[in-house]
């Protein structure tokens, strides 16, 4: 076995290969930029190797900088996580000649599977049924337009060496072809530094499921089950689950077949992943295959047992599976939300800064489920405008769908994140929306649910009385902890009230309060009452409650008169007052916000990469104003309405924070 393994990435992805090697007893390089001296990936290694400035085409995923590392350090493989140079035939070639092994599959493989035309190509021989498209490459974005004319559209454009949704695009006429060719093309040459794009047939209302698979040299090769994808945001997945809702063992039989069949064809051998679309019917379409290790892998490991980094360590020393096809088994469901620095409340643009509170759910047993978070920051780390926006992944097991959807209802709500924009809220209420509870959805689940963009969470009244309940009895502890600090009038404490008014969410609530050593019961004014106990205490910027014996996690932060408290995907400004004081609350004026209404503000911190307009010009509705590239994503910025261009405050290759004013309108 090795005794040193270099991890040719960063972030989650590389703690977590990390894990795995300690476990088995070999030591551990990490590789860094400038912008990664601090990362948790660095702390954890056995040491670590600095590769260049913080833009991954400097450091990352130059093949020579990682060559030296591994010279350097002397390690004997290289396990490439996901992204950057783990999908490059020239970087396992690389390995090869320096007798170095890659914890990955032979560069044959990459090459034929790696790419997604050629892969397509493979999978029509093979007789796998693939969407329908054009596997040659596109010149132009004229030749684009005709193609997608032929195909039919709605259409996919895509990056043949793309990947995590970068460089995709979806077009549903001309223009949106044309517009969406060049992006792509844009996209993929900076992230992936290969520009050739092709065109498939969009399939509406699709599912994503995907096949792991595992093979080894000696010609044995397993499927690990399927994961469900279809929740996804611009093709980038955000919840992912082990089983899939929809399949049926037949259906899973056959797809598992097809996957092994087509590694075999290529000769695969490590961890792989067969992506499909399946229709309602259960027709599935073969998409791509992933020559490496899924983001989403945790759910397959949390139902099969398998630890797929270890296996993929094995399998590049050369061992032969200890694991056939009837040892894999589905013990209960697993379920994965993917944290992201964006902002829901901003259509989930990216987000970046400190972060000034990072308080993970404890991992292990929590009821009858488990929680797993696999992550590669730290409270007080910065979240970087250079790499991927995500910062964790949050998984849950339990015997069966709902009960791992509970755990992971109980665990987003134990998840503290301050200091940047992020996706819990927007996670969380999907966890409650009925479409994810039956199972029922597919890949426009986002898109047809949340038209509008995520504007937050409303409350049903049921659950708005248990949250008033809870900061009545919260507010109760709060006064007397105020009592004993300020109110003492000679050796007599200021006696706390028991009738309080609870406003939250546009509702008001006059209830009663009778307290004792063990909790508080909460009377309402329609004659119902809730018992609500827990050990918070002012301070605390979590609370464990319990309301009827039912449990309650509330994030609690002091404001005013109240609370500010974010529960199940909502974010409420909770006021508790004495009846005199909720009297006079209601005869206050309302503070109004700034009208921004003739400004194109920078929604995200980014780069412009390009004006499209000319102050003095008139522009209609929708029309492109000008594109924001953050986390290697461009971001085109559009017209609201029709108006005529005043002023433009910044151009291309400025460096924009959020809200900064771009241009302004007549």
């Amino acid at each position: 076995m090795f005794d040193k393994i270099l991890i040719a990435n960063r972030g989650e992805i590389a703690c977590r290969v990390i894990k795995t090697a300690r476990k088995m007893g070999i030591k551990t390089v990490a590789v860094y930029s400038d912008a990664d001296k601090h990362a948790l990936h660095v702390e954890m290694a056995d040491e670590a190797i600095h590769i260049g400035p913080p833009p991954a085409n400097q450091s990352y995923i130059v093949i020579d900088k990682i060559m030296e590392a591994i010279k350097q350090s002397g390690a004997q493989a290289v396990h490439p996580g996901y992204g950057f140079l783990s999908e490059n035939p020239k970087f396992a070639e690389a390995l090869e000649a320096a007798g170095v092994a890659f914890i990955g599959p032979p560069k044959g493989a990459i090459e034929a599977m790696g790419d997604k035309i050629t892969s397509k190509k493979i999978a029509q021989e093979a007789k796998v049924n693939t969407v329908p498209g054009y596997m040659g490459l596109i010149e132009d974005a004229d030749e684009a337009v005709k193609i997608s004319n032929q195909i039919g559209y709605p259409v996919m454009i895509k990056a043949s060496a793309g990947g995590g949704g970068k460089g995709m695009r979806i077009a549903w006429n001309d223009e949106e072809a044309r517009e969406g060719f060049q992006s792509s093309k844009n996209e993929a040459a900076n992230s992936f530094g290969d520009d050739r794009i092709f065109i498939e047939k969009f399939v509406t209302q699709p599912r994503h499921i995907e096949i792991q698979v595992l093979c080894d040299a000696h010609g044995n090769g397993i499927w690990l089950n399927e994961r469900e994808c279809s929740i996804q945001r611009r093709n980038q997945k955000v919840v992912e689950e082990a089983p899939s809702p929809f399949l049926d063992p037949e259906t899973r039989k056959a797809m598992g077949d097809q996957s092994v069949a087509l590694a075999k064809a290529v000769g695969y051998a490590s961890a792989g992943t067969v992506e499909f679309i399946v229709d309602g019917d259960k027709n599935f379409y073969f998409l791509e295959m992933n020559t490496r290790l899924q983001v989403e892998h945790p759910v397959t490991e949390l139902i099969t047992g398998v630890d797929l980094v270890e296996q993929m360590i094995r399998v590049a020393n050369g061992e032969p599976l200890s694991i056939t096809q009837d040892d894999v088994q589905i013990n209960g469901w697993a379920i994965e939300n993917r944290l992201y620095a964006e902002d829901p409340y901003r259509n989930f643009l990216p987000s970046i800064g400190r972060l000034t509170r990072y308080r993970p759910p404890a991992e292990g047993e929590l009821g009858d489920g488990i929680v797993r978070n696999d992550t590669g920051v730290y409270e007080g780390g910065e979240i970087s405008m250079y790499y991927d926006p995500m910062i964790a992944k949050l998984c849950t097991w339990a015997p069966t769908r709902e009960g791992a959807i509970e755990v992971m209802r109980n665990a987003l709500d134990s998840f503290e994140v301050e200091g940047i924009g992020h996706n819990l809220p927007f996670v969380a209420a999907v966890m409650d929306h009925p479409k994810f509870i039956s199972g029922d959805m597919t890949t426009a689940f986002i898109a047809e649910e949340y038209p509008d963009g995520f504007e937050g969470v409303t409350l049903a009244e049921e659950e708005l009385k248990r949250v008033a309940a809870a900061a009545a009895a919260m507010n109760r502890v709060a006064e007397i902890r105020r009592t004993r600090v300020t109110g003492r009038l000679g050796n007599h404490e200021r006696r706390v009230g028991t009738d309080w008014v609870v406003s939250l969410q546009g509702a008001e609530f006059a209830v009663s309060i009778d307290a004792d050593h063990d909790g508080s019961t909460i009377g309402f004014a329609d004659g119902g009452s809730l018992r609500v106990e827990g050990d918070w205490t002012p301070g605390d910027t979590l609370a464990h409650m319990t309301l009827n014996g039912e449990p309650l996690v509330l994030k609690v932060d002091k404001i005013t008169h109240g609370f500010r408290l974010r529960t199940r995907g909502a974010d409420l400004k909770v006021h508790v007052r004495s009846p005199r004081q909720a009297e006079l609350a209601k005869l206050m004026p309302e503070k109004l916000p700034p009208d921004t209404s003739k400004m194109l503000l920078c929604p995200m911190p980014g780069l412009i990469v390009k004006v499209d307009v000319e102050e003095g010009q008139e522009v209609q509705e929708g029309q492109a104003l000008c594109t924001v590239e953050a986390m290697k994503m461009e971001n085109i910025l559009r017209a609201e309405r029709k108006g005529v261009v005043a002023k433009i405050n910044a151009g291309p290759g400025d460096s924009l924070a959020v809200d900064d004013v771009i241009m302004e309108f007549e």
